[in-house]
């Protein structure tokens, strides 16, 4: 295991070959050592690790996920795993090792999570975003457990964070909320016809901030959802939908379509490809914001402008897979989360169920 010395900078370097999980052979240089016995020190961690020792910290550990996985992973999928493992999980578990984390370290780890409360005095965290950080953390353990011997993932024993689901609330505007709301910003054409494609058509944000005059279809009153603009490291890129169902055509009102035209050509210069909307999502936001304060609408988030877009085809009476097809959800089991929004159906299946009942007493 030798290290060898740079006599320029004078440091030292590892340099040395071994085998990935694959069993393809790769060379290793790592530089920068001060001591000959920090470089021989560093090579003899990176080999147990890659041996898939279990006595390896958390934090050694999610180094060899990180090789392991990133590469396979959109990038913008990889940036919201590496955010949540640095800042929910890496400070709790970062230098314990693998073979000691329990079951009873992952509770202690989901009581602070649920408890911590914003300078408001309100939970800082949302219940689907505590289970969205304990699924990145259990992928890592069960990673663990496939390819480098970890006997078990002590998350599962642990159980869901917060105990069991509840149903989550939802806050949606009627047609007559959302009508209020966008007379009250329509001195702004962006921020308006923003508002209208989100509202009418049930675009997510991203969605709809990445659209394109190619992606308008004017003739046939169509949306073509093929990409998300993300904020992602700093940077605004843009991306594949979601999901494989966000890629979709979404039919439009005639009105919207005429708006979108208007709006398209107030823009002088403006490209196929370029960007129809300039606008941030702050800049949305205080929009939102704006709206509100002058119509007296209740404030809503502007994600649930797409709520509010399921729920009134839910009110139309339209199924679940149409639904479905047409906001991208992947599954219609998504589209069903929606149903508890309406109660009175209830009603209306009871009413004719009576109507049944008493067609059977005549005849």
């Amino acid at each position: 295991m030798p290290a060898y010395k740079d006599e320029n900078k004078n440091t030292w370097f590892a340099s040395f070959y071994y085998e990935d999980w694959t069993g393809e052979r790769k060379r290793k240089v790592k530089r920068g050592f001060k001591t000959r016995r920090e470089a021989k020190d560093w090579e003899q961690s990176f080999l147990e690790n890659k041996a898939g020792t279990m006595e390896m910290t958390f934090a050694e550990f999610y180094d060899l996920y990180t090789e392991d996985m990133k590469p396979r992973l959109r990038h913008n999928t990889w940036c919201t795993k590496d955010h949540i493992v640095r800042e929910k999980i890496l400070p709790y578990f970062g230098k314990k090792r693998m073979c000691d984390i329990k079951t009873s370290d992952i509770i202690k780890w989901q009581n602070k999570l649920m408890v911590m409360k914003d300078d408001e005095g309100k939970f800082l965290y949302s219940k689907k975003y505590l289970k969205t950080i304990q699924a990145q953390f259990s992928a890592i353990m069960n990673h663990a457990v496939r390819l480098y011997n970890l006997k078990s993932n002590p998350i599962h024993a642990a159980g869901p964070i917060g105990g069991d689901e509840r149903t989550v609330e939802m806050s949606i505007w009627t047609t007559d909320e959302y009508r209020a709301f966008s007379e009250a910003i329509s001195d702004n054409i962006e921020s308006f016809t923003a508002f209208e494609i989100l509202y009418w058509s049930g675009l997510r944000l991203g969605e709809m901030l990445a659209l394109t005059p190619a992606d308008i279809d004017l003739e046939n009153d169509m949306i073509d959802v093929n990409k998300s603009l993300q904020h992602l490291e700093g940077q605004i890129i843009v991306t594949p939908p979601k999901t494989k169902k966000g890629i979709r055509k979404v039919k439009i009102p005639h009105f919207l379509t005429r708006e979108i035209e208007i709006f398209i050509k107030m823009q002088y210069g403006i490209m196929a490809d370029n960007r129809i909307f300039r606008v941030s999502k702050s800049g949305l936001h205080l929009e939102m914001k704006r709206g509100c304060e002058l119509s007296g609408v209740k404030r809503i988030r502007i994600h649930d402008l797409r709520h509010s877009h399921v729920s009134m085809l839910i009110e139309m009476g339209f199924t679940p897979v149409d639904i479905a097809n047409r906001v991208g959800h992947e599954n219609i089991d998504i589209t069903m989360h929606y149903a508890h929004m309406f109660p009175h159906k209830q009603n209306e299946i009871v009413g004719k169920l009576e109507l049944m009942n008493d067609w059977q007493e005549v005849v």
